[in-house]
């Protein structure tokens, strides 16, 4: 365990009635990190030490993750929910905008919040936002999205449906990490087990991949820089060069060696990128 796992990490509670555990270090302009769908605060732990020195950081759980205490019905939970409760904890924080980092389900939070509010993102780096609904802005893509929805999501829901919560994480965790992750076995995934209400909240929405409409992303300003791992998976990949030509004015780029996951697979190639990213002036 690093030094960053042994922070005790604050609650606060909402006005929307849900609980939100973070954790604070460093000084100057805020950057909210914003973890996936079985993560939770200590998904940032290989970036806290590189940006720290730079930024006040903070790093939080999402509402149905550990350690909070949700138990609230949200039969269409999504990442609009999300980013609410993003920007309730920004207010509760006395924090008017930030740097938002966000991996997977995190980084489609980070664009929801900016199209919400784009006032209260200063700059916004997203990995591989899940935004399925892009998929289907190119035949190739529609054609992944469906192999994708019938061999990972729709076994998965059914897992959840039966009571077998732990089947339905190990399906999706090898559908969108690819069989050979690190993270499909041992402490990795008994940790991601300790989300598993998170990912069950989403897998039994009724709208799991809310539409942020391609006028909508075209109207953000903000710096943007878009990033995904070279050997991701095809849904992955598909979603994300549609996200791209609908984000024409951010960066983006692809990392070298890593799947999904690339801010555990490739940390120190991600954390170089984005920190040049964002203490490089005039950025866009």
């Amino acid at each position: 365990m690093n030094d960053f796992e042994t922070l005790s990490p604050h609650a606060w509670a909402l006005p929307n009635g849900v609980q939100l555990h973070t954790v604070r270090e460093g000084r100057g302009t805020p950057l909210i990190f914003i973890h996936g769908a079985m993560g939770d605060w200590r998904s940032w732990a290989a970036q806290w030490p590189t940006f720290m020195p730079h930024f006040d950081c903070i790093s939080y759980s999402r509402r149905y993750s550990f350690p909070n205490h949700n138990d609230m019905a949200s039969p269409d939970h999504g990442a609009l929910h999300e980013a609410l409760d993003l920007s309730l904890l920004m207010d509760a924080m006395e924090i008017e905008s930030a740097i938002l980092v966000g991996s997977s389900y995190g980084g489609f939070t980070a664009l929801a919040l900016a199209v919400q509010a784009p006032h209260r993102v200063k700059a916004l780096v997203a990995v591989e936002p899940p935004m399925m609904k892009y998929a289907s802005h190119t035949p190739q893509g529609q054609a992944v999205a469906n192999a994708f929805r019938r061999e990972v999501i729709e076994p998965a829901n059914a897992a959840f449906q039966a009571g077998d919560d732990e089947r339905a994480a190990q399906i999706m965790t090898g559908g969108i990490n690819g069989g050979r992750s690190a993270v499909n076995t041992g402490e990795a995934m008994a940790r991601r087990l300790q989300n598993l209400r998170a990912l069950k909240m989403l897998a039994l929405s009724s709208d799991e991949f809310p539409l942020l409409s391609p006028l909508q992303l075209a109207q953000l300003t903000m710096p943007m820089l878009l990033l995904a791992g070279q050997q991701t998976q095809p849904v992955h990949r598909a979603i994300f060069n549609n996200v791209c030509a609908a984000l024409p004015q951010a960066r983006h780029a692809w990392i070298e060696g890593a799947g999904h996951g690339v801010t555990r697979e490739q940390p120190d190639a991600f954390n170089r990128m984005v920190l040049d990213f964002l203490l490089t002036p005039q950025q866009g």
